[in-house]
């Protein structure tokens, strides 16, 4: 498209994936039923909603400015009106033949007498039932579930609500839970597999908003926000600069109590954060706790940054119901090595606090915390970051058990290798044992959407792996892995990290970057409505993990996806003969290993250093070229041969034949198109500025051309 889309056109590029899901969630439901009867013919199972989903597009704010409240709260009212839009066309269909009289099924008399009650509690009931035949029953109590859902929608949360309109979705789930029972009396069969239990499984899943909403943000804006109204209410000019514990202090010490401020004091940001927490007050009195996902607080560092929204939060909710004030899950987020190495301290210092104790206490102590496998990769590297996400659920599960609290993890991973993709169903069971108790969230995100769930069988069997993975991993646990294995990886990753950390250290590595990827083509591109970079620095650290990874594919290096592997793992085996055989014995018995091990095959299998070398020819500091060009190429080739040695092959993904032989047939369409784009990347700087309009559709032409060829982009 020639122009970036709004968060809004976002948001229904999301929602455009509903008519597939509508399909496949009954056909997932309906599955799960079927193999519990069978397996378990002595058992009658009560099964609970298994799936679920979640967005934050509309409410992820972080580094995108053009995500305010009225986007967030316009955002609350399409989902919900797109749950209803969904509840009114099964309500349609099962209208069309549910047309049996009371004379065939005496079951519906109780929809009769209760009809008779709604009638007097809603006077304008009356005018939507009363020209159906009384003694069709069922019939008219699908005329009073649909004039309800008529008088649940809403263009603003503080419209008024209309008579007879649902309050939440369990409100809706009755409603129609009361036709599957009639009929199962009548019947005295189950119909959870008919269309009736179809509704009901989506009613289930759906509620009244289709997906829950997430709030996102980063720490450090909190903080803004945070030392903005302190300072503005004269308790602290520097809370930034204020120790970890001044800072816990005045947070504690001002809860709750800080007075209303004058817009005019405030800074923009802060202003709409509070009309944000003010929104997503009377979101949940209006439409019930179900509409909220959690406030997930990206790079987490930490307790202070959790204290910080909840202090928000508590702001927000003075003179608030009790269930409201539960009703915000707070997120950490880590990200970085780092953070990802302290966050058992982290989050010990989260539950030990008494008020964020009662809080998640009032949410049957169950806490979510992300894991964020792009950052991370972009931070230390491909097995360092494997490392430090597998190692930080383990001591994140031990904390929480410490203090009887149960996690949830949710997984930020993106599509791309070097973004922690991959296989969902592999990654689910290569998961610590610890990790999995039976819940877990994924992310799905953006070009993921579309492989995933635009097409019904592969969304089906996408949805049915995920689900068995998920169940299996909680149940059967394989055995605990060896003491020495966890040292021998900790080892590899310490070593891959420093390797990876030399690279991107090298002074002129952003030089490199830019100039030997087309990264400025990238950040250009009008595919998304936030910008590339976080605050708009020149840095590594800064820019989004997404164009990060989309630039090194383009030019065939894929290096977020194994850069520093070989060294680490050639220098074992060359040093240290007994470590070596451990080494082959983990890829054999240890899952977390396996697939850490084949993912970095499909990435090395993929890349093309002679192709890369032809970018890297595009920078014109010499020096910069000559150092940073064979540290890649080097590490490339250890890295090739490390895998070859570890798996025992002769070639790349020789035990994966069919996706050897679909990267073979694609490489010769797309190298021609990786000639073409270093040619007019140098066409483009020959002529300059003023003339690089004229070759930027070609360039985002190719672009294109080389995501499909490679079937990832970042």
């Amino acid at each position: 498209k020639l122009q970036k889309p709004s968060v809004g056109d976002e948001v229904d590029r999301g929602l455009s994936i509903l008519p597939r899901l509508r399909e496949v969630v009954p056909q997932v439901c309906r599955a799960m039923r079927q193999a519990l009867a069978e397996h378990y013919p002595e058992h009658s199972f009560q099964i609970p909603t298994f799936l679920s989903f979640g967005s934050w597009m509309g409410g992820d704010r972080d580094g995108n400015p053009f995500v305010t409240a009225e986007v967030t709260e316009a955002t609350l009212c399409r989902l919900r009106n797109a749950a209803i839009d969904i509840h009114l066309d099964e309500c349609r269909r099962l209208y069309d033949y549910l047309t049996v009289s009371l004379t065939c099924t005496p079951g519906a008399e109780a929809l009769a007498s209760r009809l008779e009650t709604l009638r007097k509690t809603w006077p304008g009931l009356a005018e939507a039932i009363d020209d159906v035949p009384p003694h069709e029953a069922y019939r008219r109590w699908l005329r009073m579930i649909r004039w309800r859902l008529e008088q649940s929608r809403t263009a603003t949360i503080d419209a008024t609500c209309a008579a007879g309109c649902y309050a939440s979705g369990k409100a809706l789930e009755d409603d129609v839970l009361a036709i599957c029972r009639c009929l199962e009396n009548d019947h005295d069969a189950s119909i959870l597999d008919g269309d009736a239990g179809r509704w009901l499984d989506l009613v289930r899943t759906f509620g009244l908003r289709v997906t829950r909403l997430d709030i996102r943000q980063e720490s450090r804006r909190y903080e803004e926000i945070t030392a903005d109204l302190l300072r503005a209410v004269g308790l602290c000019d520097d809370f930034a600069g204020s120790s970890e514990e001044h800072r816990r202090q005045l947070l504690l010490n001002s809860l709750g109590t800080l007075p209303e401020l004058p817009a005019e004091q405030l800074q923009p940001l802060t202003r709409d954060t509070l009309a944000l927490y003010q929104l997503l007050r009377r979101a949940v009195e209006r439409f019930g706790p179900d509409c909220l996902g959690g406030s997930v607080i990206s790079l987490t560092q930490s307790s202070v940054d959790v204290l910080t929204v909840l202090w928000l939060w508590r702001h927000a909710c003075r003179g608030a119901a009790s269930e409201v004030e539960a009703a915000l899950r707070i997120v950490p987020l880590f990200e970085k090595i780092g953070d990802l190495r302290r966050s058992d301290e982290t989050l010990s210092a989260m539950l030990t606090e008494p008020l964020y104790a009662e809080h998640l206490a009032a949410q049957n102590n169950r806490q979510m915390v992300m894991v964020g496998y792009s950052d991370s990769t972009k931070d230390g590297g491909y097995l360092s970051a494997c490392w430090g996400l597998y190692d930080a659920q383990r001591r994140i599960s031990a904390a929480a058990a410490a203090h009887d609290v149960h996690v949830t993890f949710f997984h930020g991973r993106g599509g791309s290798l070097g973004r922690g993709g991959g296989p969902a169903a592999r990654g689910i069971l290569s998961l610590p044992p610890e990790a999995l108790d039976g819940t877990l969230r994924l992310t799905e995100q953006g070009e993921v959407l579309a492989e995933r769930y635009d097409d019904v069988q592969i969304a089906f069997r996408h949805l049915e792996q995920v689900s068995w993975a998920t169940l299996v991993g909680s149940t059967i646990h394989p055995a605990e892995p060896a003491e020495a294995w966890l040292e021998l990886t900790d080892r590899l990753a310490a070593r891959s990290y420093a390797v990876y950390r030399e690279l991107v250290e090298q002074p002129g590595f952003i030089t490199f970057f830019s100039q030997a990827t087309p990264i400025d083509e990238i950040e250009n591109l009008p595919i998304g409505s936030r910008p590339s970079r976080r605050r708009g620095e020149r840095s590594l650290g800064d820019l989004r993990a997404i164009p990060w990874v989309f630039a090194w594919t383009q030019n065939r290096c894929l290096l977020p996806a194994w850069y520093g592997l070989g060294t680490a793992i050639l220098e074992v085996k060359y040093d240290d003969r007994s470590a070596w055989e451990q080494l082959r014995e983990m890829y054999r018995d240890w899952p977390f290993f396996t697939a850490t091990i084949d993912n970095a095959a499909v990435a090395l299998a993929k890349a093309d250093p002679a192709i890369g070398q032809r970018y890297a020819e595009l920078v014109d500091d010499e020096d910069v070229r000559r150092r940073l060009w064979p540290l890649l190429a080097a590490e490339c080739d250890r890295s090739r041969q490390a895998v070859l040695d570890v798996v025992g092959s002769r070639e790349l993904l020789d035990t994966t034949p069919w996706l050897k032989r679909s990267i073979e047939a694609r490489n010769p369409l797309v190298d021609p198109l990786n000639l073409i784009q270093v040619e007019f990347l140098k066409r483009r700087e020959q002529q300059g500025d003023d003339d690089a309009g004229s070759l930027r559709e070609i360039l985002r032409l190719s672009v294109q051309g080389i995501a499909s060829g490679m079937r990832t982009t970042g």
